[in-house]
């Protein structure tokens, strides 16, 4: 079965650069399922989890916006930031889901309501993927 290489890029590092089967992305018009050999486009991602499949194996990544550019042999996703599963804390990532409710529920006026929900956004997207680690 034919592959296309997949590279994650944030401004820190490179997060994941491997030869994959399928990316699944959820960009600005909804979710988006690539395979290799699709037709070249650039779209905008949603803070959202991300679905890498290479054979039976299946890899979650949390991506929290960026741009995706897909070629016939390659997607690049440049994010503003992206963890693997296996690195996400789920108590932190529950921590922070709770701050941020906290800080949208309250009634104080200096409250950034729009950094608070993409916060929470955040918070809820790396709960996700981390429940989604990889049993040793």
């Amino acid at each position: 079965m034919a592959s296309m290489l997949l590279e994650i890029v944030t401004p820190e590092r490179k997060v994941y650069s491997k030869q994959v089967d399928m990316v699944i992305a959820r960009g600005v018009s909804g979710d988006l399922g690539i395979l290799p050999n699709h037709i070249p486009f650039v779209t905008t991602l949603k803070i959202a989890p991300l679905r890498i499949k290479d054979g039976a194996a299946e890899d979650w990544i949390a991506v929290n916006g960026g741009f995706m550019q897909v070629a016939k042999d390659k997607v690049v996703i440049l994010a503003e930031s992206a963890e693997l599963a296996d690195d996400i804390n789920l108590e932190r990532a529950e921590s922070a889901k709770s701050r941020a409710e906290s800080r949208i529920s309250s009634k104080q006026e200096a409250i950034d309501f729009k950094r608070a929900e993409i916060a929470l956004q955040k918070a809820v997207n790396r709960i996700e993927v981390g429940a989604h680690r990889k049993l040793m």
